[in-house]
């Protein structure tokens, strides 16, 4: 990869803004730099006036990186030169440096190891597998799928988002979420049956919808493409992009969001692109986001400028309302209506809003007839291609900048009616118009397409006004001339009436449009001649048909002209530089020669163009008319197209002279044996050629231009009278004697005694005479070999009124009314010296024009005859033919340039007066038919055509007085590769050669997909040719050399035929045959017993030429009866040809499956070297405490845990609590006499697993140690391993003192990002999948992975298929079934290589030897399937989901839960094993189903997948159980094989012919291959992994895994369904272990079980918030808040919380103290959410969905009477969230920006609360404002993570209620908020008067004090008054 950095760029005068930093990577792929590469940078000012204005260029030589690559090329201030190469004062900074694919690794690299584009490339070279299957013209099976992920960064607040899909009209919906992020992962599916035409026209439109606003606004934004362009890109899939959201209306608004989709299309044979990138990712997601976002979005406008249109074509021939309309992108536009006109007048434009690129391919035009405001009546369609009116630029190197889209003005042809057959197109050319819109012309539009980049435009429609004048000027018509001259029409079929070919330009030469003149538009009426073969041919021999056209078009010849000048300096050039190419020798003398001929016909191609086309067409039938795969006709014309101006010196062929004539037939009929008109029954005397219209010679009237040349002829039309059968040898004629019965019973001749098989009369046998050139052998005879009497009579009952009966019986009865018996006889062609073709010329050329008389020229004809020329005595008309011929006149001033051709437009017209009383004739003629009444015709004569017009025009031909005779040589040899039309079958094949009117066929043979004729075909030939048996040969100079090649056939056995008792294999090459020996029970062993087979044979040696090898399966039945069960070809041979005596060959061998007794086949993995070497077996009796369950499985764990090998257990003898076990150990220092030793516990349980116990402590100590060499299982001692070191006793002090030790040994302290989660299958599963955030940060990851394969095992190109061995050849029947062809299969290999002719040569060693490997089978084995999970799986329920579960199938057995199925899901992962017992080969084939669980009706099939085990189990590649990539004895990766590497390598090596690897202890190395190999060169340092096993084992499984062996997989399968055949249902991901059980019992299963999420409780704790947005407004002005804060966690918004509200902030401040409490489950190891949840209250089960842990808190604004106003949010993934600021002043909306990994400053650090458990700060609250993020509000939180245990041991309750603790929440102290909503108004009423009338209050408070006291003064002052004058006194008064 080659990056350059443009770091800076000086120009002068210098811009604004500056230009930015930019990078640019080219992509070098397998293409190295060389010494001559260089980067040219070219620099542009794209805003200039003129567009993109040239600045300068330079050039950067890039030969210092390829001398060092590791280097940078630095290029400082480097000066740009003009195209004058002057130097500019602009300079440009750039770096270069390669780029290896080690050194980075992208967002969109494949993580696996193989890619699906890799296999793609190679799968042909995979044996037996099959080619996807190409486009076709017929309806097939397509699929679309549509994946929405996830949204990101919507404009909006408060959004509620959803996705509309609509694929092709039919929509889908997902479901509704929450915020401006949403995650959907939601998958949808349409299939469709169609042709691929229609089918990529059809809208892929993607809406994102916000479901909280009214409809109308609720579009967020929307991506739209076609089908079509999604087919065309790589792997027809558009993967995990980012879709720019705009505004259908208003796209100036930008880019409103992104949505990440994958878009699929797919049909018949198509494999789906692997996706295994999880649907969320936090790496690289803001990085590409923030990418696309920097990059604008060109947006334009297309202008259509609607001017008129003419020639409009309506269904009932009368004016409508036309209106065109135009869509493009799925938004339609139309004009306004026109009434009753066929040539509307528009003038508007329609303005549509585009994106550029645009992804739409065409822009699709139609005009509608709109009826009653009804417009669905489609008139015409055309489109416009925007690949051909438009460039980016992209297509060509250098300077070119491509321009936008336009087009016109100028006139768009409307097409319609049926269309032509959909054909594959060639790479980067669009499909004809008659394809896509039909074959009929009707009409066209005057329009103009100009795009534009400006300001917005509000208008869509618009009404034109100056612009009509200026267009209008382009509309001049000029007269043009169309001249086409037929040279040949052949390969028609047998049409049984006359032909005739019409030709015409728009309505110009239509028949049936009666508002244009006549023209010469039409050949005369021809008959079709047998060609000999199959074909037929229209008879024009040496008088070819002319046709002229005259038409007014508008003048484009100065586009034209200039187009037609590169197109053919184009091809000629292109022509000549290729044949300069293939001269390879520069010495070459016709080098020169033919570079002399480039440069003058290059100067040639400078001169106008001539308007000359000679072509060869190919007609074809409308869609769905016609025979299949056929074509109507091959026409060879030759044309002429120009302005009549120019056509003086029209001169079509060289050879050849024009005639024009007139033409009439003159008819009479017999009337009392005398020919006369009173027979005709008031028919014309004088008409055409059909009988149909009047043609009196009076009313031919000389056109313009001509003049007559002599007087009316006689010419008989000869070419009508040519016998059809003319080119057969012999034909068989027929004659049917027919009877009736009269009154008396007797039977007498019938009224027709004579009469064809359908009952019409003929000529009797007497009568009818052999034709001249023909002869009979033998005379009428009565056919008796059908149903009929011994007399050749069938009887019937007749009918009337035909009198035929309905069913004819062999056997008389009575009421039988008539009978007939049919007479054949076979006439055979004479031997003549003159050939057919001679004779027909002969035949023609018998009469020559002439003055009529009398009795000339007479043509004749009876009921049910051709016409002839001889009378015969039941003829009763007769006709004969009048021509006229014209002749030029001189040529005139008015018409001096123009040819005589074109002056006959409306020629021989009548005038007005003569017009009508031809009308009155004409009106006769509609009444009856000269030859209609009669009968004249038979069926192969009678046309069918009927005229529309006057056919008084003249007919014009070429003649050609001299002809050449060619003669054509076809050397035939061999035909290759022949694909059947349905199924492979074996018939008799010949090949048919056609050239012009000749056809011939080669002789046919026998049972062959590969014949060879060794034979030339074609009439006798003028030189001397080798013949033999009356066929010609080949010449030796041609034929291919012979070889004599041997041919070895190893056949090893037939599969999965069905009803055979004893059937052999039939194997043929050329004429060797060769047999098998019967199988005797194929039930029981279906493989063959005997040696392979060998034969020789010569052979071509080219590769090209070598014969196919045939098989056939023939049964041995009953009574010695023998069939044919099955058969199959292999046409290319070139894989199996080899070469005995090459050094690197190797023939293919049987792979080790079975063991002697005693040999030591062990898994053994504490045991040590001295072992495996050892030859010696040693009897060893072990007592262990008593086992439930003593099967090979749990006595294997016994011994797997006590390091004993347990591949020899003998013997196992319970007794009581003890059980006896005899094992075979190699160990020759075992010692026997110490006695067994002596078990103190099992270690297995009762459930037959290992001790947890147990197993920890041996982890725990292994862990610790680093797995150092030497170390073994805790019961073995160090110094004698292979036996137990000391008692019982001392074992288990030695376990207790290990587990002591490491329980108080101190720990090493971990780093604070590591995760303390334990590892699993599942982490080297994600390991392998690139999955960073779903794995673990496990530092000896590189000891433990995993191959994944994005296809199956079989099609990785390494594997071969893992037919290595033996390949599977498929058997299909001899002959054509409905169902399917398949009926087995044949399992076997073939070697082909040279053999000595000479039999005293050394031969060459046989490739297959007979092997004693054939017993060990049928083979038993235990089969292990591991069915991880599936993904993109068919929707099978209505809401879009499938229900899946696994049925696995395996013989007759059948294992599968279908309670076990994954609710709602299509990507369901499974985590399954199963377990089964099989025989193989007669359980060979595991299928896995997939279902759909439904409740009520019937389960549906999604799809399901074969895997072939024997294929596995005979495979050199150890395709049985895959290598793991390190050796372990313990643990979640234990070694799981049968047998210890060191084994499988001496297996290797035994397969490869090797000899066996020798293992030194003293340096840890092997000889192996001839090579020394040592442990250091794998581990240069000690490993670090747990558990690995002794240093022996290691290194031999080092070496395997560099022999190319399967690894430990994990292959992804594509499942299929019967219901759409070829179609991908889907994937399937799993892996499948073969164990034999001949080989022992096999390690533990894998645990594939699904991880179960943990749960957790996160508190938060809602302290305060600050600068909060201030909505509402008092009366007074001020702005305040009633703040409160809501939260929920993504995916689980039915859990939302709320706060209490904090009513009137005036200083954006609110405290709360509120406690939100959130439960979750979390998968640690995904960081992921997982939920489980219904969807509907009748959903059936929940969905489980994940979900990122995303922590979501919303400010509000509390409002009584109207919505809450929303003031912020803040969104957070608790695993990467942003560190909080201490304080409220450092918190800033910088801390949400994503990490940016181009810029070196470090915005913000992140951290996980899964590991940090708890933080307390403050966070920022943004809002949406005017399209752009800006802070609203900052939030204190306290974010506490526990977990269940840890919850339960701190309770806490929300908000403020109990239990109120840790920590305990006190309610804010908030001043003055007790009544504070019912208080304000007061205050605030009081506040406002007392500041505006204080003065006067505190005047009017003044004066009514004053007021008081003086009003207090007077009411008290008379009473104080008279008390001082009276003086009261006190007076006491008392009572006695």
């Amino acid at each position: 990869m080659l990056q350059v950095i443009v770091e800076s760029v000086n120009i002068d005068p210098p811009q604004s803004p500056p230009l930015d930093l930019c990078t640019l990577v080219w992509h070098l792929g397998a293409k190295p730099l060389d010494n001559d590469s260089f980067v040219q940078v070219i620099l542009r000012d794209v805003g200039a006036t003129k567009q993109e204005r040239f600045v300068g260029m330079a050039t950067v030589l890039l030969r210092p990186l390829v001398d060092q690559p590791s280097k940078t090329l630095l290029v400082k201030d480097l000066p740009l030169l003009t195209h004058s190469m002057e130097p500019t004062t602009c300079t440009v900074t750039l770096q270069a440096v390669l780029v290896s694919p080690r050194h980075f690794k992208t967002e969109d690299e494949d993580p696996l190891g193989t890619a699906a584009q890799e296999v793609e490339m190679q799968k042909l070279m995979i044996p037996g597998y099959t080619v996807p299957r190409a486009l076709s013209s017929k309806a097939q099976d397509f699929q679309v799928r549509v994946r929405v992920f996830e949204a990101r960064q919507l404009l909006g607040n408060n959004l509620r988002p959803l996705v509309k899909v609509t694929i092709g009209g039919k929509e889908h919906r997902t479901r509704i979420k929450l915020g401006n992020n949403p995650f959907f992962n939601e998958t949808f599916f349409q299939n469709f049956h169609e042709i691929p035409a229609k089918f990529f026209t059809h809208v892929i439109l993607i809406q994102v919808i916000n479901s909280s606003v009214p409809r109308h606004k609720s579009e967020i934004g929307r991506f739209q493409t076609d089908i079509g362009f999604v087919y065309n890109s790589p792997g027809h899939t558009i993967l995990r992009e980012w879709l720019g959201l705009c505004q259908p209306d208003d796209m100036n608004s930008g880019v409103r969001g992104y949505l990440k989709v994958t878009i699929c299309t797919l049909g018949v044979g198509d494999q789906a692109v692997v996706d295994l990138v999880q649907p969320y990712g936090a790496d690289g997601t803001s990085l590409k986001l923030l990418k696309l976002a920097a990059v604008p979005i060109h947006l334009a406008y297309l202008n259509i400028f609607i001017y008129c249109a003419e020639d409009l074509h309506f269904r009932k021939h009368q004016p409508g309302n036309p209106v065109l309309e135009v869509e493009l992108s799925g938004k339609k536009l139309k004009t306004k209506m026109q009434t009753q006109t066929e040539n509307p007048i528009w003038n508007q434009i329609l303005t549509f809003q585009i994106q550029l690129p645009c992804l739409s391919s065409y822009i699709q035009l139609r005009i509608l007839n709109c009826a009653k405001m009804n417009c669905r009546e489609e008139i015409g369609t055309a489109s416009l291609a925007l690949n051909q009116i438009s460039s980016t630029g992209a297509e060509m190197e250098g300077a070119y900048s491509g321009f936008l889209p336009c087009f016109g003005p100028s006139f768009l042809t409307f097409h319609g009616g049926k269309k032509a057959p959909f054909r594959i197109q060639e790479e980067g050319t669009t499909l004809p118009d008659a394809v896509m819109h039909g074959l009929s012309y009707q009409g066209r539009a005057f329009l103009e397409l100009i795009t534009h980049v400006g300001p917005y435009q509000d208008f869509k429609i618009k009404n034109l006004s100056q612009d009509v004048v200026i267009t209008q000027k382009q509309q001049n018509r000029q007269k043009y001339g169309l001249c086409v001259i037929f040279l040949s029409c052949a390969m028609m079929p047998d049409f049984k009436d006359l032909i005739q070919f019409e030709v015409s330009m728009g309505h110009y030469g239509n028949k049936t449009d009666l508002s244009y003149k006549p023209l010469v538009s039409t050949t005369q009426f021809s008959p079709v001649i047998y060609d000999g073969s199959i074909y037929h041919y229209v008879p024009w021999y040496n008088n070819k048909p002319v046709v002229a056209l005259t038409s007014y078009w508008e003048d484009v010849s100065f586009r034209l002209n200039c187009l037609n000048l590169l197109h053919i300096t184009r091809d000629r050039l292109k022509a000549n530089l290729d044949i300069l190419k293939s001269m390879r020798n520069p010495k070459d003398p016709a080098l020169l020669l033919q570079w002399k001929v480039l440069r003058k016909e290059l100067a040639e191609d400078c001169d106008p163009v001539s308007g000359l086309v000679g072509a060869s067409v190919c007609r074809s039938y409308p869609e769905g008319e016609g025979h299949k795969d056929t074509l109507p006709a091959q026409l060879r014309v030759c044309m002429w197209f120009g302005d009549v101006e120019d056509s003086l010196n029209l001169n079509l062929l060289h050879h050849g002279n024009l005639v024009v004539y007139a033409e009439t037939y003159e008819n009479e009929a017999k009337h009392k044996n005398e020919w006369g008109l009173q027979g005709l029954r008031r028919l014309p005397n004088f008409s055409d050629v059909i009988g149909r219209t009047a043609l009196p010679k009076e009313d031919f009237k000389v056109p313009h231009g001509w003049h007559w040349q002599g007087n009316w002829m006689v010419e008989p039309q000869r070419r009508l009278l040519l016998d059809i059968d003319i080119n057969k040898v012999q034909v068989l004629e027929e004659v049917y004697e027919n009877q009736t019965r009269d009154v008396t019973g007797a039977w007498v001749a019938a009224a027709i005694p004579n009469s064809d098989v359908d009952g019409n009369a003929v000529p009797s046998r007497e009568v009818m005479k052999c034709p001249r050139g023909w002869y009979v052998q033998k005379n009428w005879t009565v056919q008796l070999n059908h149903a009929v009497d011994n007399e050749g009579w069938e009887y019937g009952l007749g009918i009337l009124p035909s009198g035929l009966p309905e069913a004819w019986n062999s056997v008389e009865k009575t009421y039988h009314s008539v009978r007939r018996r049919r007479w054949v006889r076979m006439r055979f062609r004479s031997p003549q010296k003159l050939t057919q073709e001679q004779e027909t010329l002969s035949f023609l050329q018998l009469h020559s024009s002439s003055v009529a008389r009398e009795e000339e020229g007479w043509e004749y004809g009876t009921f049910g005859s051709r016409f002839h020329l001889n009378p015969e005595p039941t003829s009763q008309f007769r006709r004969r033919c009048w021509h006229r011929r014209l002749a030029p006149n001189k040529v005139k001033d008015k018409d001096k340039n123009v040819a005589p051709i074109f002056l006959l437009e409306g020629s021989l017209e009548l005038t007005a007066d003569e017009a009508g009383q031809a009308k009155e004739v004409k009106g006769v003629e509609n009444r009856s038919s000269l030859w209609g009444t009669s009968n004249m015709f038979s069926n192969t004569w009678r046309p069918t055509l009927k005229n529309t017009r006057p056919s008084d025009m003249p007919f014009v031909y070429c003649t050609f007085n001299k002809p050449h005779y060619y003669q054509l040589f076809c050397y035939i040899y061999q035909a290759r590769n022949l694909m059947p039309n349905q199924i492979q079958t074996f018939q008799s094949p010949f090949i048919r050669a056609i050239f012009l009117n000749h056809s011939q066929c080669t002789q046919s043979l026998s049972s062959s997909t590969a014949p060879t004729w060794s034979v030339r075909e074609k009439k006798p030939p003028i030189l001397s040719v080798p013949w033999k048996n009356n066929i010609y040969l080949l010449p030796k100079d041609i034929q291919p050399i012979l070889k004599k090649m041997a041919i070895e056939v190893l056949a090893w056995g037939l599969r999965n035929l069905k009803n055979v008792h004893s059937p052999y294999l039939l194997v043929e090459c050329g004429e060797q045959t060769r047999r098998t020996q019967p199988i005797q029970d194929y039930k029981t062993n279906p493989n063959f017993s005997q040696s392979p087979l060998f034969f020789t044979l010569f052979m071509p040696t080219e590769e090209a030429y070598s014969l196919p090898l045939m098989m056939k399966v023939v049964d041995t039945q009953d009574f010695g009866r023998e069939a044919v069960v099955g058969q199959a070809n292999i046409d290319f041979l070139q894989p199996y040809f080899c070469d005995p005596w090459a050094d690197h060959h190797k023939p293919p061998r049987l792979p080790a499956l079975t063991r002697k007794k005693h040999q030591e086949v062990s898994r053994g993995l504490a045991v040590p070297p001295s072992w495996a070497a050892s030859e010696e077996t040693s009897l060893v009796k072990v007592t262990v405490p008593a086992c439930e369950v003593c099967s090979y499985t749990d006595s294997r764990a016994h011994w797997f845990y006590w390091g004993f090998p347990t591949a020899d257990l003998l013997e196992c003898s319970p007794s009581g609590d003890q059980h006896y076990h005899e094992i075979a150990l190699n160990s020759p220092s075992f010692n026997k006499d110490s006695g067994p030793p002596a078990i103190s516990h099992c270690p297995r349980s009762a459930e037959g697993s290992l001790d947890s116990k147990a197993e920890s402590l041996w982890e725990e100590g292994q862990g610790e140690r680093g797995g150092s060499p030497g170390l073994h299982p805790p019961l073995l001692g160090e110094g004698a391993p292979g036996c137990l070191a000391s008692p019982c006793s001392s074992s288990l002090l030695f376990q207790l003192l290990s587990y002591l030790y490491e329980k108080i040994r101190p720990k090493a302290h971990k780093e604070e990002d590591d995760y303390d989660y334990e590892v699993d299958w599942w982490s080297k599963f994600f390991w392998a999948t690139g999955d960073a955030h779903r794995s673990l940060k496990y530092q000896d990851r590189d000891y433990h992975t995993l191959k994944v394969y994005d296809c199956e095992l079989e099609a990785v190109p390494s594997f071969k298929g893992l037919q290595d061995f033996c390949q599977t050849f498929t058997l299909y029947k001899e002959q054509p079934v409905l169902d399917s062809p398949v009926v087995g299969e044949f399992k076997g290999i073939f070697r082909i290589y040279p053999f000595p002719e000479d039999p005293k040569a050394t031969k060459p060693p046989r490739q297959f030897l007979a092997s004693s490997e054939r017993e060990g089978f049928p083979q038993e084995c235990l089969v292990r399937v591991y069915v991880v999970r599936a993904f993109s799986l068919q929707p099978q329920d209505y809401n879009g989901l499938c229900d899946p579960y696994v049925i696995l199938k395996l013989g007759q057995k059948q294992l599968g839960n279908r309670d076990k199925y994954q609710p709602n899901t299509l990507d369901p992962v499974f985590g399954m094993m199963f377990e089964m017992s099989c025989n193989i080969p007669l359980e060979k084939d595991l299928e896995i189903q997939l279902y759909d669980f439904d409740l009520l009706s019937p389960d549906d099939k999604i799809g399901s997948t074969t895997i072939d085990l024997e294929n596995r189990l005979l495979s050199g590649f150890g395709a049985r159980c895959g290598l793991s990539k390190s050796y372990c004895l313990l643990g979640p990766f234990r070694w799981r094989d049968q047998m210890l590497p060191s084994h499988l390598l001496e297996r290797h090596a035994k397969l490869r012919g090797l000899s066996l690897p020798l293992f030194s202890t003293e340096d840890d190395s092997v000889l192996y291959a001839g090579e020394k190999i040592q442990l250091q060169r794998f581990e240069p340092k000690p490993p670090t992994a747990q558990n690995l096993g002794p240093k022996k084992e290691r290194l031999a499984l080092y070496i395997l895994h560099t022999e190319g062996l399967v690894p430990e997989h994990l292959e992804t399968r594509t499942l299929y369904s019967d219901s759409q055949p070829g179609i991908d249902q889907g994937k399937v991901q799993l892996w499948v272990d073969i164990f034999p059980k001949k080989l022992g019992p096999p390690g533990l299963p894998v645990d594939i079980s699904l991880r179960q999420p943990k749960r957790y409780e996160l508190r938060c704790i809602i302290w305060e918030v600050a600068n909060v947005d201030l909505q509402d407004v008092t009366y007074f002005g001020d702005n305040s808040s009633d703040i409160y804060v809501k939260g929920w966690l993504f995916g689980l918004e039915k859990d939302m919380q709320k706060t209490d509200v904090h009513y009137y902030s005036i200083s954006g401040r609110g405290y709360f103290n509120w406690r939100f409490v959130f439960t979750l489950d979390y998968l640690a190891a995904e960081q992921m959410c997982v939920q489980s949840q219904k969807d509907y209250i009748w959903s059936l089960d929940p969905t489980s969905v994940k979900f990122p842990p995303r922590l979501i808190i919303q400010i509000w604004d509390n409002d009584i009477f109207s919505r809450d106003d929303f003031l912020g949010v803040l969104e957070m993934d608790l695993f990467d969230m942003p560190f909080p600021a201490r304080r409220a002043k450092g918190c800033s909306i910088k801390m949400l920006e994503p990490e940016t990994k181009w810029l070196p400053v470090h915005h913000h650090k992140y951290f996980s609360l899964f590991k940090k458990k708890t933080v307390t700060g403050w966070w920022p609250c943004q809002v949406l404002d005017d399209g752009k993020w800006r802070l609203s509000g900052k939030v204190k939180m306290t974010l506490e993570m526990l977990t269940v245990n840890e919850a339960f041991l701190r309770p806490a309750g929300r908000g403020q209620s109990e239990p109120n603790q840790y920590p305990t929440l006190q309610p804010p102290i908030r001043l003055h908020n007790t009544f504070k909503r019912f208080q304000m108004p007061v205050k605030n009423l009081c506040l406002h008067i007392y500041r505006q009338y204080r003065c006067k209050i505190l005047a009017f408070l003044v004066v009514c004090a004053l007021l008081l006291l003086l009003f207090y003064f007077v009411y008290s002052a008379p009473t104080y008054l008279a008390m001082s004058v009276v003086k009261p006194g006190i007076r006491i008064f008392t009572q006695s």
